[in-house]
């Protein structure tokens, strides 16, 4: 009886030390701007483009780039190739997000997005300079890593 109230008494400790989702989402929450994109073979992703990511304490996230390249304008009823243009390169999506402490990754779990792509990105992540900056770099495929960083909009 001793014995089986020990292993119980650890496995409940044990269970007590894993962190809750929304513990674990508390250093992401808040908006995040674009520095800086490295690495990566996105070739909308050349230059300097801007972006936004925010993450609140629900779980729940939205992110957009927009490239560095000129964007045309126009007046009146966009034609579809206008159209087309425009979100050329752009990337928006939202969802809900989850963090795997373990693996250091969080997984945004697209709901809405401009692309076709899959549905959850991986993405390794990096929180630095204080919790006021965050790099994530998405897991998986076959180029070279792609390294975005983004800061803390105080």
């Amino acid at each position: 009886i001793v014995l089986v109230l020990a292993l119980g008494t650890g496995v409940t400790a044990e269970a007590r030390q894993e962190k809750s989702q929304a513990e674990l989402r508390k250093p992401f929450v808040g908006s995040w701007k674009l520095v800086s994109i490295t690495g990566g073979e996105n070739p909308n992703w050349r230059g300097t483009p801007t972006g936004i990511i925010i993450y609140d304490a629900h779980g729940n996230m939205a992110a957009q780039i927009q490239p560095d390249q000129k964007r045309p304008t126009y007046t009146g009823t966009p034609s579809d190739e206008q159209l087309a243009g425009r979100a050329r390169g752009y990337t928006a999506y939202f969802g809900t997000f989850t963090i795997d402490e373990k693996a250091g990754t969080v997984t945004h779990h697209r709901q809405g997005m401009l692309d076709a792509g899959a549905v959850d990105f991986v993405r390794k992540f990096e929180l630095t300079d204080g919790g006021n900056r965050i790099v994530l770099t998405p897991v998986g495929g076959t180029g070279p890593p792609t390294r975005l960083t983004w800061e803390r909009v105080r």
